[in-house]
């Protein structure tokens, strides 16, 4: 059995509550993204967090040397609608009971849930950007799929803007969505991506994703930002090593 496989075995506890509305995050020790439960020591605040300080295959990473590669083309087929909205202390979450599909060649994969950073987790050529999507995908052998979505301040965008509209004031559980708010509205229309095998971004940071990452942001509203921002001021994990990997980009 090779190391990834390992680490997603000894992981399994712990992704338990990815089957959960709150999200892909460890319901273990409480932990946040500054100070003494921040990201540099997430992995001393419980063992199911180990991985997060140990992997080499930590995520997000900064993105500026390439391999252009011939990737299969990512076909979305996502549910136009969102089940339940969720402030979960950490980030705000849209989920789905049915989310539709992601077919990356012959892997297919259902689109379980997706929320939002503040500001960008991956960089790309050292840049930045103000917010980062993440739309998150499981397949039948419960290996995950990412699609990550760049988000720059400009022209307004009315999916996202109902989002924002939508966002419980306060952490708590799960709420019914009541606005319609099409997921694929908030992707570009250009889809060339980033690849490379990574992790979960938050505790217990497994190594078990496989990242797409458009190359091209979206545009929202600047006050959208700053009324995400006034929730989540900063819900973004440094930037991880990227040690022997290699990241691939689309032709």
């Amino acid at each position: 059995m090779n190391r990834r496989r390992i680490l997603k075995a000894l992981a399994g506890a712990a992704l338990c509550p990815l089957c959960a509305n709150i999200g892909f995050a460890a319901e273990g020790a409480h932990w946040s993204y500054e100070g003494a439960h921040g990201p540099d020591h997430w992995a001393d605040l419980d063992t199911a967090n180990k991985v997060c300080g140990f992997g080499d295959q930590q995520s997000p990473v900064a993105i500026d040397e390439t391999i252009e590669a011939e990737l299969p083309l990512l076909k979305i087929d996502w549910a136009r609608q969102a089940d339940t909205i969720v402030n979960n202390g950490h980030t705000i979450q849209l989920n789905f009971n049915e989310g539709g599909a992601l077919s990356v060649g012959p892997e297919q994969y259902k689109l379980v849930q997706f929320h939002f950073h503040h500001p960008s987790e991956h960089l790309i050529d050292d840049k930045r950007f103000r917010m980062e999507a993440h739309f998150v995908h499981r397949n039948a052998s419960d290996s995950l799929a990412v699609v990550g979505v760049l988000i720059s301040a400009g022209k307004a965008n009315a999916e996202f803007a109902e989002l924002i509209k939508a966002i419980p004031a306060s952490e708590g559980a799960p709420v019914k969505l009541e606005s319609s708010i099409d997921p694929k509205a908030l992707l570009p229309k250009k889809r060339g991506y980033y690849r490379y095998s990574g992790s979960l971004t938050t505790p217990p940071c497994s190594e078990i994703v496989d990242w797409f990452l458009l190359s091209d942001p979206i545009e929202v509203a600047e006050s959208d930002i700053a009324a995400f921002a006034k929730l989540y001021p900063m819900n973004a994990r440094p930037a991880q090593k990227l040690d022997r990997r290699f990241v691939l980009r689309s032709s």
